[in-house]
């Protein structure tokens, strides 16, 4: 049977046509028989017995002759008699005609049945549920015909179909990560931008601050500019968060030093809360991607100060194989996992999805692990929250 559902099409249909040809021909022959004996017993009641059998002694003498009933007039007949022995005739005549038509048809009938009908409809709704991108099943038919064949490249281009859409979604998902990361990195340069001229604009003209002071919240301000350039540039090569490469460069804690406080006097005025920062001294410089590093340390303390009552304490720790960057806040911590807080467009507060994208610690820690490190994320004792960055000499 197996062997016989593998059959192609082509020898499927002769198989079932021979096979119903065959039988209409054999069970014609007995039907025809039949009639013709029917018939004969009929004729043979309106003959001249005696006559007949003599007939058939002679027919023994000769080889050239044989004795047959002969067929009575219809007037002899009774009506009766007369329409069994006319079917009879029908019989012997049309027989073999009907039934090869009538097999032969259900031979076809049979065929659409066994061979095609079932493939046919999975086709049929399959295609329906493609038409609605509903690719959440699988045609099952696994006959090795043509049908088979038909039906296990639809199956593949199903399966394509689907990869494609989750690749597609994939890709929505990360250009959706992406812009946020854009729009969520470069909040801070321009907060920091914003805050200068805001001081620049009340304290410059009444002489609050000096000329010198002046100059250099515009050289910070240059700064900002060119970070923000930079970062925009680095990104519009980009289709996701992922394809970042990294630029290393020789750090020194003095550097980081200065990079954070150009933003503390800003970040301050804007909280109202204590930014404290602690480097610890070293000669040794780290390698490492700069605009990396502050890009998770903006986050990182940008987070502190949003959960923070009253003050945070930043602590950096450089060496040659690793960059430590510690942010202490006097919040009330954290109250889910690392897994669950580090996900992309993650609320803690569901208020705070009025005013922040959820992105930062997710950033954060997808840059740490690209740099070779990790994030770490803890509760301390007396309350607060502690989020350590590690990012590790890669080179």
């Amino acid at each position: 049977m197996d062997k016989i559902k593998n059959l192609s099409v082509r020898k499927t249909i002769f198989f079932y046509l021979s096979v119903a040809l065959l039988c209409s021909f054999l069970l014609s022959a007995v039907i025809v028989r039949i009639a013709e004996r029917t018939q004969e017993q009929i004729w043979f009641n309106y003959i001249d017995q005696n006559k007949y059998f003599k007939a058939v002694n002679d027919e023994g003498e000769t080889r050239y002759y044989r004795a047959e009933i002969p067929r009575p007039n219809e007037s002899d007949m009774s009506k009766m008699d007369h329409s069994i022995s006319e079917i009879c005739d029908f019989l012997q005549t049309y027989t073999v005609l009907i039934l090869s038509v009538v097999a032969s048809g259900v031979a076809v009938f049979l065929f659409y049945k066994h061979k095609l009908k079932y493939p046919i409809e999975e086709l049929d709704q399959a295609s329906k549920r493609i038409a609605r991108n509903d690719l959440d099943f699988h045609i099952t038919y696994t006959n090795e015909d043509e049908m088979g064949c038909l039906c296990q490249e639809f199956e593949r281009m199903r399966e394509q179909l689907a990869t494609n859409n989750q690749e597609l979604w994939r890709m929505l998902e990360e250009e959706k990560v992406l812009r946020a990361a854009i729009a969520h990195d470069i909040r801070s340069p321009l907060s920091v931008l914003k805050g200068y001229q805001e001081m620049l604009m009340d304290y410059l003209p009444d002489g609050t601050i000096s000329t010198e002071q002046a100059i250099e919240m515009i050289a910070e301000s240059k700064k900002q500019i060119e970070r923000m350039d930079f970062f925009v540039e680095t990104m519009r090569k980009m289709s996701s968060l992922e394809q970042r490469k990294l630029i290393f460069d020789l750090i020194t804690a003095e550097q980081i030093k200065e990079n954070i406080q150009a933003e503390f006097l800003i970040l301050e005025a804007e909280t109202e809360k204590q930014i404290l920062l602690r480097v610890q001294e070293t000669t040794e410089s780290f390698l490492g991607d700069k605009e990396v590093i502050l890009e998770v340390t903006e986050n990182l303390i940008s987070n502190a100060l949003r959960y923070a009552k009253k003050q945070i304490e930043v602590k950096v720790n450089l060496h040659y194989e690793e960059l430590k960057i510690c942010v202490a806040d006097d919040g009330s911590g954290f109250f889910e996992d690392v897994e669950t807080v580090t996900k992309v467009f993650h609320q803690q507060n569901t208020k705070d999805s009025l005013n922040h994208a959820g992105i930062g610690m997710y950033i954060s820690r997808l840059y740490c692990e690209k740099h070779g490190g990790k994030l770490l994320l803890e509760n301390k004792r007396t309350g607060g929250a502690v989020v350590t960055a590690i990012f590790r000499r890669i080179a």
